[in-house]
């Protein structure tokens, strides 16, 4: 899931609405739900929104224990961190909580204290941050967004819209089909190319190495390379084994 691109209330809820094509998209599995359709779940009928939301419970265990287990740069909570998150939303006294982790009751109000807080500062950072660049920040300025599986998070992402541009251009002889004139050596060049490579595959679909091999052809004689470098930047993983590859996003 790129969070980079929804919303806080869409993070809360796990789900978003695509305005486009009219329907609600689950944020974990990217399972559609047709705005009109009844749908059956469970033995009960619901409409589009109740029923993605019913997905999520069912199929994901919750909205909150998916972002609190997210892998992702964003997700920044220790383990300890974590459990208490999850305690305190199971609505239980502090002081079975106290017990459960063997503390004290004013150690588990300490903390509900300090999260309390933080949230406070991330709203007035927020505020700040919409007001002074979330909304006024023009096309060219733009940094292009990082993946949330990025391996090296660095100055190799600063990367304004136009010079993703400038590197597309030179660096790929077509991009219907794609194909890639040179593979740089070059940090940020490898971002962009790599990006663009990565947008070939399909979101939520296992490949096979043969598959993984099919595609990268076509765009580069290398393909071993690309598809090493995949990896090594996060877009991609792999099993063990090699049998088994896929997006990380």
């Amino acid at each position: 899931m790129d969070y980079s691109k929804i919303t806080l209330d869409e993070l809360k809820k796990g789900y978003r609405y695509d305005k486009e094509r009219d329907r609600y998209i689950c944020n974990y599995c990217a399972q559609n739900f047709e705005v009109g359709q009844i749908y059956s779940i469970s033995n009960n009928f619901y409409t589009a929104e109740h029923a993605v939301s019913k997905h999520i419970e069912i199929t994901h265990g919750s909205n909150l224990s998916q972002l609190i287990s997210a892998d992702t740069k964003y997700n920044t909570l220790t383990q300890n961190q974590k459990d208490l998150m999850l305690l305190f939303a199971s609505g239980i006294s502090d002081k079975e909580m106290a017990s459960r982790l063997g503390v004290t009751e004013a150690t588990i109000r300490r903390h509900r204290f300090t999260f309390r807080e933080k949230a406070k500062q991330a709203k007035y950072y927020l505020a700040i941050y919409e007001q002074s660049l979330g909304f006024k920040e023009v096309s060219e300025n733009a940094i292009m967004p990082i993946h949330n599986h990025a391996s090296y998070v660095d100055d190799r992402y600063l990367i304004t819209e136009p010079e993703r541009q400038r590197i597309l251009e030179n660096f790929f002889l077509s991009f219907n089909p794609l194909v890639l004139k040179t593979f740089s050596p070059k940090e940020k060049n490898k971002v962009v190319i790599l990006t663009k490579i990565a947008e070939q595959f399909e979101k939520g679909k296992t490949y096979s190495e043969k598959e993984i091999n099919q595609i990268l052809k076509p765009i580069f004689d290398d393909y071993m390379t690309l598809r090493r470098y995949l990896i090594m930047y996060g877009f991609m993983e792999r099993a063990k084994d090699g049998s088994r590859y896929w997006l990380t996003d």
